[in-house]
Order: structure tokens, then sequence, then C-alpha cells
């Protein structure tokens, strides 16, 4: 798949889970292509988008140029082979089956360069009951796809472990890919793990603290990510399926613990999944009549929305990353994606520009005061914006005032020292 970014620049806004036994080497391509037909279907032209989301007509026009071409260029940045809550309880046969066979799959993607940019397998949890079939699902899975791949990992390979609640589990983890590394001469740290925060004991466990610290502690500087699994944990803290959210209070509650717990350090946090998915009503027939096709917007349209929402919500909780699970999903994520980006676009350019000016003295920009913090919040949302694809690395110079080594750097105090100079 292109790498429209650098991977090293870059954060994934999304990641997608997909039943492991059901990938196959053109998977990416076939959920790009399911996406693309959604999205000419029930938003062929700006005025859906302005009509659903209640854009003005020039951003409508912009947000679909830029959909549709991410939707060609990259539909899927991440891609999870779900051996979990996506694959279900098999039996041993069965699942050593799938584990081999997604391994082939992965190894003949490989080939075809049809990868993502970023991959990897999510294995069951490392618990009492479970931990044995997810070390042996890991084992299959990694050792095949190295004997056929000879030793090529994907790019970005990462190992999603479930449900961690205690250190003790993310050690093993970690014990695990270097025993694997070992077999199959990989260099050290190869094997790299995201940690997915799911219940109420992650969050704060029985000595009353955030045991998150521990977790990346255990992990040995190999933990690439922490996401947070919203419906295992609204359901652990006994909230009803009726209310279980994104949105939900409780959920707020964990994503800033979370947030607060891993700031500054380069872990990338992530959000879960909106389970309304938006399938058409009326499927399946040749003919439909106006009233079914009507009837089959009205239900995209308001499972997008739903989408949007919580996309646009985790965005506002500095949750630059969550999760798909249908391709006709895929439109409203990035609707909304490049809609946070591009409606604070101008006053954003503004800000810094003049920020950067006065060599980072406090300035006001009509009602907004800004100082060296609000410097580097608005740094982050423009190296967020090129990395998404919301702006072209060229156009970052002329908006900013910055060059676009500049931005990736990261460090608004480092750019200041440089400008004063």
């Amino acid at each position: 798949m292109p790498d429209s970014i650098h991977s090293e620049f870059r954060q994934p806004v999304q990641t997608v889970y997909g039943g492991a036994h059901l990938f196959k080497a053109d998977t990416i391509n076939k959920l790009g292509a399911i996406a693309r037909r959604t999205i000419n279907t029930y938003a062929p032209t700006p005025a859906t988008l302005t009509q659903v989301f209640n854009f003005n007509n020039s951003l409508a026009e912009n947000i679909q140029a830029l959909v549709l071409r991410k939707l060609t260029d990259e539909p899927v940045e991440d891609f999870r082979l779900d051996f979990e809550d996506g694959y279900g309880y098999r039996s041993d046969a069965e699942e050593d089956s799938h584990a081999l066979a997604a391994a082939e799959q992965t190894a003949l993607a490989l080939t075809k360069n049809s990868l993502p940019a970023f991959f990897g397998i999510r294995i069951k949890p490392l618990n009492l009951e479970l931990k044995t079939r997810a070390i042996r699902t890991l084992n299959i899975f990694v050792t095949s796809l190295l004997n056929l791949s000879n030793g090529i990992l994907p790019r970005n390979f990462v190992i999603t472990l479930p449900k961690v609640d205690r250190p003790e589990q993310v050690s093993l983890l970690i014990e695990l890919c270097s025993a694997l590394e070992n077999q199959h001469d990989l260099s050290p740290g190869a094997l790299k793990i995201e940690l997915m925060i799911e219940t109420p004991r992650a969050i704060i466990n029985e000595r009353g603290q955030c045991p998150i610290p521990e977790f990346i502690s255990a992990a040995n500087d190999r933990c690439v990510a922490a996401h947070f699994g919203a419906f295992d944990y609204t359901a652990s803290c006994g909230i009803s399926a009726a209310y279980q959210d994104l949105r939900h209070p409780a959920c707020d509650f964990a994503r800033q613990v979370m947030l607060t717990a891993l700031a500054g350090t380069d872990i990338r946090l992530a959000d879960g999944v909106t389970t309304t998915l938006p399938l058409e009503i009326h499927r399946g027939k040749i003919e439909l009549s106006e009233q079914q096709q009507a009837e089959n917007r009205v239900a995209i349209h308001q499972a997008w929305k739903i989408h949007y929402d919580n996309v646009r919500h985790s965005f506002a909780n500095g949750f630059y990353q969550s999760w798909d699970l249908h391709p006709a999903q895929f439109p409203a994520r990035y609707i909304a994606v490049y809609a946070f980006f591009l409606e604070n676009l101008s006053a954003s350019s503004e800000r810094l520009k003049n920020f950067i000016a006065r060599a980072a003295q406090a300035t006001t920009v009509g009602m907004v005061f800004d100082d060296a913090a609000s410097g580097q919040g608005l740094l982050n949302f423009f190296l967020r914006a090129i990395n998404c694809g919301a702006l072209k690395p060229d156009e970052v110079e002329p908006l900013t005032g910055l060059t676009l080594d500049e931005i990736r750097s990261g460090s608004f105090a480092k750019i200041c020292r440089d400008h004063r100079q």
C-alpha cells in the first residue's frame, strides 16, 4: 500500500479489527473498494456532506475531495488480525489452522505489497484461563509467517495484548517476544506490543493506584500504544448494554486517566469502536423502490453521524486514533478527521505564524491569548494534520511560516530558540 507519510512521523488515525479467520491477502483492497462504493452511493456530492454533517459548501467540497483521495490511496492505515473478541472461542485444532492460514495470507500479502502501513495481531488475554491458547496462537502465527517470508516482518508489526490488569501479563508477553526473536534471528526489540486498557483494575488497582506506568515499565521499551476498550470497561463497571457508549462519562474518566498516566511518553493512545454500523436496511434485492432507497440512505447517514461524533469526541479528548469494524464506517471516520483539522486551520495558522514571528512572546489574536503551552498545542495540531493527510507537506510553510522539518521536530521550544538566533 502507498505510504503518503513516512511511518516514523505518523500515528495512524484508524485501526481496523477483523476476525483472523477471514483475512486474505487481498482483504485490504476489498475493504477499500467497499468503502469507496459506500461513499459514491450515499454521499456522491459535497451537498450530501453539507446536509448530513452541517458543513458549509466550501468545507464540504474540500472534505469530499480529501476523503475520496484517502479511500483510493490508503483506505486502511492499520489492521489487526483478531484472535480475541472478533474471533471467539473455537477448538484448539480450528484456531491452530486459522493461525497458520493467517500467517500464509500475511506472507502472500507481503509479496504483493498489499498490507497497510501498520499491521499486527491481537491474541487472547494472558490470564490463567486463556494464556496457554494465546501463547500457542502467537507462536504458530509468528513462526509460520517468518518461515514463509524469509524472516521479514510486516512494517510496523505489533502484538496486541487485551484485558491487561497485571504487570506480570506484560512481562510474560515480553519474554515470549524475546524467545521468538532469538529463535528466528530477529534483532532484539523487533517485536513491538500494544496494550488494551479495558478493565477497571487497569485504571485503578486494588491498592488504589493507577497501574498503567507499571505496565509500561514491564514492557521494557517495546510498548508503542495503549488502546481503550470501552465496551469491556463499561460492562465491568456494571453499566447496562443500553447505556454502553464511547461517550459515557465512565469512558471519559478512563480516557483521562490514560491520558494523564501516559503524558510525556511516546505511547500512542487509541480509542474504541462505534458499534452502530452503517448497513443498508434493504439488502440483497436487485431493484429497490424509491422508499426503500430513501430508508437505506437514512440508515447509512444516521450511523455515519454517530461514528463521526464519536471520532470527533475522541479527538477532542486527546485520542487521535480509534477503531473501525466495517468498511462502510471509513467515510465517516475520514470526514470527521478532516473536518476536525480544516475547521480550525485558518485560525490556527494565524495564531502559530503570529506567535513565531514574535519569537514566542505571549500574543493575542482576536480574543485568544497564546503563551508557550498554546504554541506547543498549535504545533501538535499541524503535525497531526500533516500526518493524517488533512494538509499536504508543501502547504505547511505558506500557512505557518515553518518548514516541514521544523514541524516534524515536535519541539516548540527548539523552534523558538532557532528563530531567536
